[in-house]
């Protein structure tokens, strides 16, 4: 008797927890509880006759039959997911959902305004905005549009740069009187050690030799509060600075270094009315800045 023939929705829980490593990550992703993943993933594996992942304490790892499942299902995935964007793009219509990501100071300052006026002239386009440290996918349709300070080099996305954001020192009035060349006994608020490399982190170790570190955070919205609480000096995005209360902008000579940020969207979306509308009205909006 011929085995049942696989369900897609049997594939997507498989490639879930091949990338989350784990029932409660796919189960977040895919939006549906850990027993169901488990429930979902020992079906699919009687159904194909063979042990797809390892359990261990670590989390699930494939097997080798897990890994042959793994090259063809991602080979499915990109063809429904390139069907559904290819069909996405001939909507002729101002209506949908349309997914952003970007950080959350830049959402907050510098695109809340732009869907604000985006959603009364177009107010049957349902905009969702994530702004965690996820890498949200462009090819899985994970988001329509991404915000960030990386260019993109993927063949398949089409990019520009959007605006380019000025950075200064910021620190809460009467602490600190920061000296180029030294800041002994001056506190820094940086980014944590995952983004050690940027260009900010560089400017401050250089500029002020002598300062401590006294907290790292991912988040610019974070560190701009720590500014205000009295933490440290902290290099913020201008925009964001200057609208954090409680803080002000300390003059030096020379400036933090400026950072571009650039959006990004796949080629088969390149006709999708809601978003060609969107990025028109960002870029009007923004490129000026």
């Amino acid at each position: 008797m011929p085995a049942p023939p696989l369900e897609w929705s049997d594939l997507r829980v498989f490639l879930a927890i091949a990338r989350t490593r784990s029932l409660g990550g796919a189960g977040r992703r895919l939006g549906q509880s850990q027993p169901t993943m488990g429930r979902r993933l020992r079906a699919l594996e009687e159904a194909v006759g063979a042990k797809l992942f390892q359990r261990s304490s670590s989390g699930f790892s494939l097997t080798d039959d897990g890994e042959i499942m793994l090259r063809h299902a991602e080979v499915m995935e990109a063809e429904a997911l390139a069907i559904a964007r290819e069909l996405s793009g001939r909507d002729g219509s101002l209506e949908g959902v349309l997914r952003l990501t970007c950080s959350d100071w830049f959402g907050r300052i510098m695109l809340a305004p732009v869907i604000a006026e985006f959603q009364r002239l177009s107010p049957a386009v349902v905009v969702e905005l994530l702004t965690d440290a996820r890498i949200y996918s462009l090819a899985r349709r994970e988001a329509d549009l991404v915000i960030r300070i990386a260019g993109f080099d993927e063949p398949e996305v089409i990019a520009r740069r959007l605006v380019t954001i000025d950075y200064g020192l910021y620190a809460k009035p009467g602490c600190w009187l920061p000296v180029a060349g030294d800041g002994a006994g001056c506190p820094l608020v940086v980014m944590d050690t995952g983004f050690g490399a940027m260009p900010d982190v560089a400017w401050l170790i250089r500029t002020f030799p002598k300062a401590h570190i006294a907290a790292r955070s991912n988040s610019r919205d974070v560190q701009a509060q720590l500014c205000t609480l009295g933490v440290g000096l902290a290099v913020l995005p201008i925009p964001l600075g200057d609208a954090t209360a409680g803080i002000e902008k300390v003059e030096l000579d020379s400036d933090p270094p400026s950072r571009d940020n650039w959006l990004g969207f796949h080629r088969d979306l390149r006709q999708l009315p809601r978003l060609r509308a969107f990025v028109d009205l960002l870029i009007a909006r923004l490129s000026s800045r």
